[in-house]
Parts: C-alpha cells; sequence; structure tokens
C-alpha cells in the first residue's frame, strides 16, 4: 500500500473517531469521549463548553482547567473554541500497555463556582508498533540423527498494539528441511515451533538460515524478522522439560531486595554435556526483567527491585531451560503482590489564594484541595484535618475534595502570616501520615492611626541658633504595613507674634526632624507651642496630633544698657552738681542700667573704673549710686572725670561704661563763674559758632530780664494803686493775702524755667531749648531774679576754658541733684 493511501485511511480513522469522542452527558457529571492515539497537538477531541453548559469566552473568565492526578497532562483547554484537545502525542501502549481498554480519566475544575467534572477519554490503538522479536538472531544446534517431525520452539514476537494491531500471524522462509508449527498452550498463546522434515546431514550442511516472519493483520501491515542459524549437531534429541508449566507465588509488596521468591527445576534425559541444564530469562518487554533475576545454575528467582502494588498487582515471568547443546523447554511463573499500608497519603493543592484581607468575614475560601493514597482498601481510607489552634475549618466538597475557609476574622496587626499545616491519615495499621504547609498572607487594611511615643514633647534651643539646626525629632510609629504605614509628619500653621509659625521652624515629612528657619531672640520669643501631624498613607488616611513645646534658651548676648545718665543725641554731655559742702556719703547721681537678658545673664554689678580724683567718690556695687567718699576740699578740682562700669554675670561676662562730669559747686551760677575763668583754646570756627551762641543767649537773657522788670513794674504800681486806695477808702483791710506774692514767687518761676532748658557741650553744635514760661500769677522781685541759676553753659565758652571734652550734663535744679534720680 503506498503512503498517500496510508494516510488517506489514517486520516478517515481519526476523522471517525473524533465524531465517535463527541459524547454527551454521562450522569453526575461525567462527559466521555473517545480519541486514537498518536494524534498531533492540539487536535481536537470533544466540544467540553458545549457539553458543561458553558460559552467558549467563558472558559478563562470561569477558572476552568484541568485537574490531574500527579501525571502528566495529556489534554488542554483552547479557550477560544472551548474545545478539549490533545496537550502532546498520546502513546496508547506507554499508556495503557497491552489492556484491552485504554481510559484516561481526569477532573476539570469551574473555580468560580468550585465544581469539578470528571472526564473520561478512550485512547483506541492504531496500528503504530510492527512486531518484534527483541532480538533479530537465533540460533538452534540440532543433532543429525533428530528424526523429522521433530519441532524446535522459536523466539515469540512481541506487538505491543491490541486487536488486529497485534500479532496475528507467522510465516517461515522457504527450506527443504524445516517447516513452520503453531503450537497452543492453555491460555490460548501461540508459540511458533521449526518443525524438521527431513533429517539432516552434517556433513552435506552444517548450516541452515531461514527467516521466521511475525506479522500483524493492521492497515498497514507490518513484519517483524528472525534470522534463525541451524546447526546441525551430533545426537541430542531430548530438551529439558520443567516439573511444571506454570508456577504460581503470593508475595508481599515490601519484601527487600535479593529476596527468594521460589526456584524453578527442569530435567534432561539426556547424558553428559547433552543434559547440562540452564536457566535463562525469556526476553521480556518492559522493567519485568529489571525486577527479577534467575540464577542460571540453580534456578533461584529473586528481587533486583522493590515490589509496588500500586504500579503492578501481578507480574509474569517467563523463563527457558536450555540444556548443553542448546535445546530448550519454557515455563510461566506468575507473582502476586500482596497491598500492604507503604503509601503515605498525597495531599494536592488544587486551588490556593495566597493572601486574605484582615477583618474579612468567617468562611472565606483559602484554597482547594485534595487528599489520595495509593494504597488500597482499608490502607486507602484518607481523613484530613488542621494542626494547632488555627483559626480554619475544613469543609467536605466533592469525592476527595476539601475547601479551607476562615473560621473567623483576622487580624494582621497581631498574626501578619499564618503557616498552615495540613495532615492527611490513612486507616493502616500502623496509619501513615503527611504533612504539607500552606502560606497564608494576611494583607494590611487601614485600620490603624500613627502613634507618637510620646503624649507630648519638650525641646530646648539655644537663642542666636544658626538657621537651618536640626531641633528635634518626633517619631510616630504605624502599626499597618506598606503604604498603610507610612507616616508623613507636618506642622499645623499658626502665628507668633503677627508671623506665620513656618517661618521659624519646618518639620522634615519623611523623618519628622525639625529644623530652624530663625535665628532666635530670647529676648523676643522664649517659647513656642507647636502643633505636630502625623499621617499615614492609607486610604482614608488616618492621622494623630501631639503637642511639642520648643523653649528657647537664653545666652548671654547683651551688653547692659545705661539708661541714665542718657546720651543726648545731639552730642552734648551732662554734668552732675555736688555741693561743696557735702558730707561723706552725700548721693551725687545714680547709674542706672538694664540687661535685656535674663537670669545670672541680667545680674549687673557697678564699679568705679576710674576717677580724676581717687578716693572722692564711691560706687554702690548693686546699687550704682554714687557717694562722695570724703570730704570736699578747696583744693578739689572743680570738674570731677569718672568712668563707670556695668558688668553682668554671664560667661563670659560683657560691660558697659559710662563717663560721669561731676561739677563741685554751691550753685549753677557758681558753676559757670568758674568754668568761665577756665581757659581753652579753640578753632577759629568753633570760636565763631560759640560766640553766635553766646550773643543768642544774651539776647534772650536781656529779653527774658525786660519781661520781668516789666512785670515788676505792672506789680509794683498795682501794689502801690491798691495802697492808695486802701489809704483813701480804708476797705483793701480784707483782701486774701495770696494776692501778694513776695521773692519766693519769682524763684519759683525761675525754678520752673531752669528745668526746662538744657546745654549739650563737647559738640560743635550747641542746643537750646526755648520752652514756654510758666507765667505764675506772683510778683517777681528784684532778689528773686538775682537768685536764678544759669542753666546754659555754650560749649565755645567751655571750649575757651580749656574743657574739650566734658562728659553729659543733665541741666537739672540744684534740688533735683541733692535729691538723686
Amino acid at each position: 500500500m503506498t503512503d498517500s493511501a496510508r494516510f488517506q485511511n489514517r486520516g478517515a480513522l481519526v476523522l471517525l473517531c473524533a465524531l465517535l469522542g463527541t459524547l454527551c452527558m454521562m450522569g453526575s457529571g461525567q462527559v466521555r469521549y473517545s480519541v486514537p492515539e498518536e494524534l498531533d497537538k492540539g487536535s481536537f477531541v470533544g466540544n467540553i463548553a458545549e457539553d458543561l453548559g458553558l460559552e467558549p469566552q467563558q472558559l478563562a473568565g470561569r477558572g476552568v482547567r484541568i485537574v490531574s492526578r500527579g501525571r502528566t497532562e495529556l489534554f488542554a483547554l483552547h479557550a477560544r473554541s472551548g474545545s478539549l484537545v490533545t496537550a502532546g502525542r498520546i502513546d496508547r501502549e506507554e499508556l495503557c500497555a497491552q489492556s484491552a481498554q485504554c481510559l484516561v480519566k481526569f477532573n476539570i475544575l469551574v473555580e468560580d463556582k468550585l465544581k469539578i467534572f470528571e472526564v473520561e477519554v478512550e485512547v483506541t490503538d492504531i496500528n503504530d508498533n510492527a512486531p518484534d522479536f527483541l532480538t533479530q538472531e537465533m540460533e538452534i544446534k540440532i543433532g543429525e540423527l533428530t528424526s523429522p517431525g521433530t519441532d524446535f520452539p522459536l523466539k515469540t514476537a512481541f506487538d505491543p498494539d491490541v486487536g488486529i494491531n497485534s500479532l496475528q500471524s507467522y510465516q517461515l522462509s522457504h527450506s527443504d528441511f524445516f517447516s513452520l508449527a503453531m503450537k497452543s498452550v492453555s491460555d490460548g498463546t501461540k508459540y511458533p515451533q521449526l518443525v524438521l522434515e527431513r533429517a539432516l546431514d552434517r556433513e552435506d550442511k552444517e548450516v541452515h538460515q531461514i527467516v521466521l516472519v511475525a506479522s500483524d493483520a493492521g492497515e498497514p501491515v507490518h513484519s517483524g524478522n528472525l534470522y534463525i542459524q541451524v546447526v546441525v549437531l551430533d545426537a541430542n534429541d531430548n530438551p529439558p522439560v520443567f516439573t511444571q508449566p506454570e508456577y504460581r507465588v503470593s508475595v508481599q509488596e515490601n519484601l527487600p531486595v535479593g529476596t527468594r521468591l521460589l526456584t524453578v527445576n527442569a530435567t534432561d534425559p539426556d547424558e553428559g554435556f547433552n543434559a547440562q541444564v540452564s536457566y535463562v530469562l525469556d526476553k521480556m518487554p518492559g522493567k519485568i526483567a529489571q525486577m527479577f533475576s534467575l540464577n542460571s545454575v540453580t534456578g533461584d528467582i529473586s528481587l533486583l527491585r522493590n515490589l509496588d502494588y500500586e504500579d503492578a498487582m501481578f507480574h509474569e515471568i517467563k523463563i527457558e531451560a536450555v540444556d548443553g547443546p542448546g535445546l530448550l523447554s519454557r515455563a510461566k511463573i506468575l507473582v502476586t503482590v500482596l497491598d500492604v499500608n507503604d503509601n503515605a497519603p498525597e495531599i494536592t493543592i488544587t486551588s490556593l489564594t495566597g493572601s486574605v484581607p484582615e477583618e474579612t468575614t468567617p468562611g472565606r475560601e483559602v484554597a482547594l484541595i485534595h487528599v489520595h493514597d495509593r494504597d488500597s482498601g482499608q490502607n486507602g481510607q484518607v481523613t484530613v484535618s488542621v494542626l494547632g489552634n488555627m483559626p480554619f475549618n475544613l469543609e467536605k466538597s466533592i469525592g476527595q475534595y476539601y475547601r479551607l475557609v476562615t473560621a473567623r476574622s483576622l487580624d494582621r496587626e497581631q498574626v501578619p502570616k499564618y503557616n498552615i499545616t495540613l495532615r492527611a491519615t490513612d486507616g493502616g495499621i500502623p496509619p501513615q501520615t503527611t504533612d504539607t504547609h500552606i502560606s497564608l498572607q494576611v494583607t494590611d487594611t487601614n485600620d490603624n492611626p500613627p502613634a507618637f511615643t510620646h503624649a507630648s514633647y519638650s525641646a530646648f534651643i539655644q537663642e542666636n541658633n544658626p538657621r537651618g539646626a536640626s531641633i528635634f525629632c518626633v517619631t510616630a510609629q504605624d502599626p499597618d504595613s506598606t503604604e498603610n504605614a507610612q507616616v508623613t509628619y507636618a506642622l499645623t500653621e499658626e502665628t507668633v507674634q503677627g508671623s506665620p509659625l513656618s517661618t521659624y521652624v519646618s518639620i522634615n515629612s519623611d523623618t519628622g526632624v525639625l529644623y530652624a528657619l530663625h535665628s532666635f531672640d530670647y529676648e523676643q520669643v522664649r517659647d513656642l507651642q507647636l502643633q505636630v501631624t502625623a499621617c499615614d498613607n492609607g486610604k482614608p488616611p488616618l492621622s494623630s496630633n501631639v503637642s511639642l513645646r520648643l523653649f528657647i534658651l537664653d545666652q548671654n548676648d547683651n551688653v547692659p544698657e545705661i539708661l541714665y545718665p542718657t546720651l543726648p543725641t545731639d552730642g552734648s554731655t551732662g554734668v552732675e552738681l555736688a555741693p561743696r559742702s557735702a558730707e561723706p556719703g552725700y548721693l551725687v547721681t545714680k547709674v542706672v542700667a538694664v540687661d535685656r537678658d535674663s537670669g545670672q545673664n541680667a545680674w549687673l554689678s557697678y564699679r568705679l573704673l576710674k576717677a580724676s580724683e581717687p578716693g572722692l567718690f564711691s560706687v554702690g556695687l548693686h546699687t550704682g549710686e554714687v557717694h562722695t567718699a570724703r570730704a570736699l576740699l578747696d583744693r578739689d578740682a572743680l570738674k570731677q572725670s569718672l568712668v563707670v562700669a556695668v558688668q553682668d554675670h554671664g560667661q563670659p561676662p560683657l560691660s558697659a561704661t559710662v563717663t560721669l562730669t561731676v561739677a563741685i559747686a554751691d550753685s549753677i551760677p557758681d558753676v559757670l563763674a568758674d568754668l568761665g575763668s577756665l581757659e581753652s583754646p579753640a578753632s577759629p570756627g568753633d570760636s565763631d559758632l560759640t560766640l553766635y551762641l553766646v550773643v543768642a543767649v544774651a539776647v534772650v537773657s536781656c529779653v527774658f530780664l525786660a519781661f520781668v522788670i516789666v512785670l515788676l513794674a505792672v506789680r509794683l504800681r498795682r501794689w502801690h494803686t491798691s495802697r492808695l486806695l486802701q489809704a483813701s477808702a480804708g476797705e483793701l483791710a480784707g483782701l486774701p493775702a495770696s494776692h501778694f506774692v513776695g521773692v519766693d514767687g519769682v524763684q519759683a518761676f525761675l525754678q520752673t524755667y531752669s528745668h526746662e532748658v538744657s546745654l549739650t557741650a563737647d559738640s560743635r553744635k550747641s542746643h537750646l531749648i526755648f520752652p514756654q514760661p510758666n507765667y505764675a500769677d506772683t510778683l517777681i522781685s528784684q532778689e528773686s531774679c538775682e537768685k536764678s541759676e544759669p542753666l546754659l553753659v555754650p560749649q565755645d565758652f567751655l571750649e575757651a576754658k580749656g574743657e574739650t571734652k566734658l562728659p553729659q550734663i543733665l541741666a537739672t535744679s540744684q534740688s533735683s541733684n541733692y535729691n538723686g534720680l
């Protein structure tokens, strides 16, 4: 038959099988198909989507997939067409050996509904194997005295196909001396035998070459050849004979390797070399030859490998007994394997959810598992349980399937991950167990706000800190995970002294470190009240607040500030007045100073740093009061210069100095008279300026004097008129005495005026203040005018007297100098 015809026949067979493969649902959710072996990958088997009542496009969406138990998947689902197709080439002989019917069973899982459907596919045989003798050559030794009609057993061929595709017939090539005969045994098996048709003559022909052809009846017909070489020997006409044609033995599957199963025996009636019998295993397919060994001399059958009841419940061993010249006979050994509980249960995770969100409701599906035990009977009965005190339950599904579900809601912050141990136990004695582990992650939900490590915080920073300096660090912890535990920090916006808080401090949103954006001044801001917010990145975000009080620590950064005596803005110098009649301890003046710092940085002490007349004055250490240390003498200079130092108690200490000029005189006119006697060189420019000032003062004095004289004249005239009226009428005796003012009223007027005028010395610009006169309703007398004190000392006049640098003079009345500040 040509290759084209064979291909057409095979295609027709495939089409026929495919049409036969599309079967209807067979009770209890079982689907059955039929498909020939050796189809290409992706070949159509059946419309599984239609048979399951699904649309093809729903297969992927509903998680429809094939579930098989520990074997290579032979079939696959075509998602687009909804068909069941082959996952690769299927070899029926490898799958089912020579079984009359080859069925492949598997399950199809509809995952969204957790439904299981049983599918059964019958794999039909095609003639894809030729008969094989397992060896291509055979040698037969025949004695030349062998009688015609004697038959000699030949090697049998093996064809793994079944039915008409298996071995059907033998044919012998043409020979004048031999023919082929078939011998049947009790089980119906036929063995080829070589029959001697004519007597052999070794001297005529020593070796005969013939071919035995084994053929099947498939389409196309396949055949195999055995090349037989017949060697003619002298008289050995009896083959060995076994004591029984078939041996039977039953053994447990857990027998150790090397155990002897039984001993076979064959005898040969010949003598000598022709009677020497040896035992050999007949060539057998598969793994049988690798499991048993046969001692060629003793005939002992022993184990080479462990038996397994689950792989094969019985084994058929073919043996041969061969005598010296080569005559043989055959026997069969049937080994029945008895089951023992040697297989632990198997746990298969069919479907698994790797994570479950916390706070989920009880009954949430975690996994779908399948348990199986390869043993039989009671040894194959399996129970499964969850070990430990776990919040999970097992619920029975169909068959040997179980669902693992949650027994209660989970909390990730308590247990973030569960290692679940499932134990399967069979019913054998002793029972076998198998453990499998499932790792289940509990996914986080944002159910915890960030929490600060303290209820409130206090931080300290020295003033005059550098900008950008790190102040403090706050930390908040969130027991959640991933983005739910990512904490960001922020400051609540407030105002400090009218400025936004963000201009003073900032916070790193990731680390919680506070930074100073401003160089703090303790004298301006002593503390800040901050509100820090920690917020996670969950949805929705959760947050918490904490208060932080930032204290500014003082540094000794301020020099003592002298409040009195003050330096006038125009550069003039004040003078303090001390009468020559002052006793020791007389209060001349008081130095008043303050320090803007606090604490010991603001504690001030006073000391006399320098004096023109040492020992004449003393300064109170803590009060700053300047007292005379002794009685004033005539030899003491009119002008005394004192330098007073004011120092704080900071580390390091800071200090300031002030220069006091004390004029020793009983009255201001005396001061001016004494200062007028002093000579001081002056520059031409300063002399001109001083001359103008003197002229201005003289004019003012003259105007004032004229005003006083006019006022006195008016008062005297009124007084004279009143006296005349009193003398003439005699009615003025009842007038109030307050209408008559003596010399004291004028002195009070001048005293008021003296408080309104000041003079600056040691400056190129003298300063005059012309106040509004305080016109008292009193009469000013000549005596009171004579007692008025000159208040202004021209700078040029002082420089002409040799006093170029006079300290500040505070123009006060004599009474104010006597009373201090």
